[in-house]
């Protein structure tokens, strides 16, 4: 009787063997696997150091827009850099995983200052600086 015993477990533990080895070799498995790394996997820190960069340069144009009274067309050098500088904070957000409106910035629509402030006090406070 226990010879039996024997047999059928090491049966069992051929099966289950098997039963692993084809989940481990199934397209089910690879997906999960790629899901959790991507999960595990922040953001692409050069895109985020660029994003950093780029933001910081266009901070300072505005300053230099603001500072230079005798520049020629300064509010449409101002409302260009600003359009800029909304659309990089936009892709920021995206970056660091903020929601964000998907509104289209336009000519005519812009992005409000309490929502700027905002963007960059959630950007602030996980780590980012321009």
């Amino acid at each position: 009787m226990s010879w039996l015993a024997v047999y059928l477990s090491a049966i069992g533990l051929v099966v289950a063997g098997l039963a692993v080895r084809s989940w481990l070799r199934s397209d089910a498995h690879r997906e999960a696997v790629a899901r959790r790394r991507r999960r595990r996997a922040g953001p692409d820190p050069l895109e985020t150091l660029a994003i950093q960069i780029r933001l910081g340069q266009l901070a300072h144009e505005l300053r230099a827009v603001d500072d230079d009274p005798s520049l020629y067309a300064r509010a449409h050098h101002w409302r260009a850099v600003q359009g800029a500088y909304d659309a990089m904070l936009r892709d920021a957000c995206r970056v660091a995983g903020l929601a964000v409106a998907d509104a289209p910035l336009t000519a005519d629509a812009h992005v409000s200052e309490d929502e700027r402030l905002r963007e960059e006090l959630e950007l602030s406070s996980r780590g980012w600086n321009w």
